[in-house]
């Protein structure tokens, strides 16, 4: 199996292989490199709608110069201890990949990397002073990204002694984030159906939006009941003998 990093030639075939519908596995088959290997180079490079292999070609370089530049004094994932014996290397690739992905769902890469080191540490939470020796980056951007988290619910602070602040992400997140998605959605529906009275019952463009806004009830609703049956599951510590719940059961 080659080793190295991707090269130019390479990302063509990534290109070629997206464009063809390619699973990310056939891909990285036919260039003879771990599937994981190409899932992070396609998520970090725009997604499979957008990735550019001169694109992404240029970003690995640029990348690649900004870290020749940086400071000696910054230790890189080799460098850090990490509990419970984990690999720190497979660590930061894996929290890097995830970055990437919270991205596309439209949070910040500062956000989402904050996002990500709250969800991947133990405790679940971490005060400004470790974030920022733990992302390498300013006070003011880990309290301008926090403040805006807060806003939107995905994490809250807790006083320590002192002026020291922690910020804390609950297991309760995902159950509060899918309920606020159906709340959302049932907001589309309401000035859908306004728009059918606006527009005119029966013209093309009200059943445009009453078929629309059918559509978002009927999946609102869903969410909200599976997000309340499976609420149980963000708490419960499963084992190796415990089967993973049926979709068709909540």
């Amino acid at each position: 199996m080659p080793g190295g990093r991707l090269t130019h030639k390479d990302r063509q075939q990534i290109a070629l292989g997206l464009a063809d519908d390619l699973p990310y596995a056939e891909i990285a088959r036919r260039l003879e490199r771990p599937t994981s290997t190409i899932t992070r180079e396609v998520m970090r490079n725009g997604g499979p709608g957008g990735y550019r292999a001169e694109a992404a070609h240029r970003a690995t370089e640029q990348r690649a110069h900004r870290r020749k530049g940086a400071s000696p004094s910054v230790r890189g994932p080799e460098a850090v201890a990490l509990p419970h014996g984990r690999d720190p290397r497979a660590v930061a690739e894996y929290e890097e990949l995830y970055t990437t992905v919270m991205s596309g769902s439209g949070l910040s890469q500062m956000m989402s990397r904050i996002m990500v080191s709250l969800l991947t540490t133990d405790s679940g939470s971490l005060t400004a002073a470790e974030l920022v020796q733990r992302l390498q980056v300013s006070p003011a951007s880990v309290s301008k990204s926090i403040a805006f988290l807060e806003s939107q619910s995905l994490v809250r602070r807790e006083r320590e002694e002192g002026r020291r602040e922690r910020y804390v992400i609950d297991e309760d997140l995902w159950y509060q984030s899918m309920v606020a998605s159906a709340r959302s959605l049932l907001q589309q529906v309401e000035i859908s159906r306004k728009g059918v009275a606006v527009l005119g019952p029966g013209t093309p463009a009200a059943t445009r939006l009453e078929n629309v806004a059918r559509f978002l009830d009927f999946v609102a609703e869903n969410i909200a009941r599976s997000a309340e049956q499976a609420r149980g599951i963000l708490y419960s510590k499963p084992s190796a003998d415990t089967p993973e719940p049926d979709p068709r059961d909540l």
